[in-house]
């Protein structure tokens, strides 16, 4: 197939056609030309508002549920979703029935997805069955394609389980994931404990929770010197904590979800289930730190931490609800409209989440294989439930303004474009 892109911004660095507006012409999935006016007839034209062009974008902790959870996501759907996000790769959480634990998962991961528009790239669990009790097969899964290793939405409780892993992974230059919570603080917990939680009656999960996890884990890294990669992070001492071992020369890097950066617990006022995620939502002055942090660059990624729930899983008392939102196809939109840098943002998408995993960066030139997002970063627009492409339907960013607009990828010699 054969496109023209009219009059795109590109945003590229380390290129010559950085901030160019260019036409783009791919053919069969390659680069064919990049001029200031091209001319064919083979070729479906896409034109739009402000149009702008970057390598694909990289998602770095995404559930798709299957096997065994297809009722909440399909490869094909989750891939859908991913498409319609400006995703061209996801590397997906290990949460599944059963769980991606050894090699034949792994492969069975990248068999049954590589005829999708989107490159999946599986996450290994660092323990058997995500039990926390004993090592999975980490060398093995590394072998055959898994390129970081995590128990997915559940933290490693054992220090001496993480100690060994840390260890495990050192010689293969592999990282370990971890959403930072120590449960034995945080259970029974619904939301964020402070004012919010005492006025709405819920118990309330301590920030204490998270802090605490990330400075055993922290004295862990210093222990092995491996690689560590704390995902969800969600308050303000976090952020200080992980910035002083940064400083000190530890190879440690955090992500933050596009719902940190957006809702506050006071947003749970209205008992909105969509908004119960793990970890909570935290107070708007942990929201400033976290958008300061991702500024500063003190935070190195956006996970989406894409997670569907059915609607008996959502539609029902707050207590019983689920944690999780839909989010691929809202990352972009929901912190373009509070961070405006449009140019930073787009790196972190692109480079700074693939750098965290040692993730080959495409490249864009002519000759090349087209990896590349489409989008209007400039066009607002209101997010609608019959714009979801996933299975379910939990996202609380449903009738909300948000601002950049995804127009599609290419990618694998596909084109996806969004029709609404």
């Amino acid at each position: 197939m054969n496109v023209l892109l009219k009059q795109a911004t590109i945003i590229a660095p380390h290129t010559a056609y950085h901030k160019q507006v260019n036409d783009i012409l791919i053919t069969d999935g390659i680069i064919a030309q990049i001029g200031t006016h091209i001319e064919t007839n083979n070729a479906s034209v896409i034109e739009g508002n402000q149009l702008h062009v970057s390598i694909g974008w990289c998602d770095i902790f995404a559930d798709f549920g299957t096997p065994g959870f297809e009722h909440r996501e399909t490869f094909e759907t989750g891939a859908a979703a991913a498409a319609a996000g400006g995703f061209t790769d996801v590397m997906l959480l290990p949460d599944t029935n059963p769980v991606i634990d050894n090699q034949s998962m792994v492969s069975f991961i990248q068999q049954s997805t590589a005829h999708l528009p989107v490159n999946i790239v599986p996450i290994g669990a660092v323990t058997k069955n995500s039990a926390g009790t004993e090592l999975s097969e980490m060398y093995d899964m590394h072998q055959h394609g898994a390129v970081a290793f995590s128990d997915g939405k559940k933290s490693i409780q054992q220090a001496g389980i993480l100690l060994k892993a840390l260890q495990y992974v050192q010689a293969k230059n592999a990282t370990i994931i971890q959403i930072p919570n120590d449960k034995s603080i945080s259970d029974g917990g619904l939301i964020n404990e402070g004012i919010m939680s005492t006025q709405l009656g819920l118990p309330g999960i301590p920030a204490i929770a998270e802090v605490v996890m990330i400075n055993r884990d922290i004295e862990l890294l210093k222990y092995t010197q491996s690689r560590l990669h704390f995902t969800g992070i969600s308050t303000q001492q976090s952020v200080q904590i992980i910035k002083a071992a940064k400083a000190q020369g530890l190879q440690v890097t955090c992500s933050v979800t596009p719902y940190h950066l957006t809702f506050s617990d006071e947003d749970v006022v209205s008992y909105n289930t969509n908004l119960k995620v793990h970890p909570p939502l935290r107070t708007k002055a942990d929201v400033m730190a976290l958008q300061n942090a991702l500024q500063e660059g003190v935070i190195d990624g956006i996970a989406s931490h894409h997670s569907p729930q059915t609607w008996d899983d959502k539609v029902c008392e707050f207590e019983y609800a689920k944690n999780g939102m839909l989010t691929l196809q809202t990352v972009f939109g929901s912190i373009h409209k509070v961070w405006q840098n449009v140019e930073a943002l787009v790196q972190i998408l692109t480079v700074k989440n693939r750098l965290i995993f040692n993730l080959p960066i495409p490249t864009f030139a002519i000759g090349e294989k087209a990896c590349i997002t489409i989008f209007e970063p400039n066009t607002s627009y209101v997010f609608t439930e019959k714009d979801i492409v996933s299975a379910s339907k939990n996202s609380a960013y449903i009738n909300q303004t948000l601002t950049g607009k995804v127009v599609g990828i290419i990618n694998k010699n596909k084109v996806i474009i969004n029709t609404n």
